[in-house]
């Protein structure tokens, strides 16, 4: 993204990586420099390290201050004024809507929590493209904090259709708007899963644990927690609609007899 200034064109950097990463900053030189262009703004799409924890390294790098070139995110929903500073730098704060403009592209924030309750995306207006953050990524499935929210979010982003994704991880996805309703598809099955594996133990309950060694048969030991960490948040919602109940962490059915048409 750039804009003109009286110096020349500036760049905006959408998510600055986790830091400590000398190619990573040694390749954005580089291409600044090939371009013949300053770092004017920085835009990050949500608070986890590696989106913003090199934003102080990138500042430190180009000699400019968190003045000189602005650090922006959407705020956290609670004590918001006191993640100034917690990255070492003072943020700006985003809103939702909010358009950044530059001399031949304006990008327009959207709020779309789930992955993290501060996410959110950018949407290139001339192209409808958008920069998806970590709501949607390149090859793999997303993690979330709150699902609901995320189903929202990713319901969100589908009525925009947009025409291409840039994922912060993995690569460019073209056909946009299929990976949108996949997305919401795959969360949509997996649900139905979890409840036939809790079916499945009814007499003596299942931890969400065994759910995903019934779910995600010979799934990698090294991914497990990130696994279970979605099966407790999706928990977390038939829990709240009164379709499982969780004793001793073990979870049951509120209605055993439930047939499969339900699930």
């Amino acid at each position: 993204m750039e804009r003109e200034d009286a110096q020349g064109k500036e760049r905006i950097l959408l998510d600055t990586g986790e830091g400590d990463k000398k190619n990573y900053l040694q390749n954005l030189k580089n291409v600044l420099a090939e371009e013949k262009a300053s770092l004017g703004q920085i835009l990050i799409s949500h608070w986890h390290p590696d989106h913003i924890g090199g934003a102080r390294e990138v500042l430190r790098e180009f000699g400019l201050s968190d003045k000189e070139c602005k650090v922006s995110k959407y705020p956290e929903k609670t004590e918001a004024d006191k993640e100034r500073g917690i990255y070492g730098i003072d943020l700006d704060f985003l809103q939702d809507g909010q358009h950044i403009t530059t001399e031949d592209a304006s990008l327009r924030t959207i709020y779309t929590p789930g992955h993290t309750v501060d996410h959110v995306v950018f949407q290139l207006e001339e192209e409808n493209a958008l920069f998806s953050g970590d709501c949607i990524l390149g090859e793999t499935p997303a993690v979330f904090e709150d699902y609901v929210e995320y189903m929202k979010s990713l319901e969100r982003i589908l009525q925009l259709q947009p025409s291409r994704i840039y994922p912060g991880h993995g690569p460019v996805v073209e056909n946009a708007v299929k990976r949108i309703q996949t997305y919401i598809e795959h969360r949509q099955i997996r649900e139905q899963q979890y409840l036939e594996a809790i079916k499945s133990k009814h007499d003596h309950g299942i931890t969400s644990m065994e759910i995903v060694e019934v779910v995600y048969p010979g799934l990698d030991e090294a991914l497990k927690t990130a696994a279970e960490n979605n099966v407790l948040v999706q928990l977390g919602k038939l829990l709240a609609e009164g379709r499982v109940l969780c004793s001793e962490e073990r979870w049951f059915l509120v209605n055993a007899s439930l047939d499969s048409s339900r699930l």
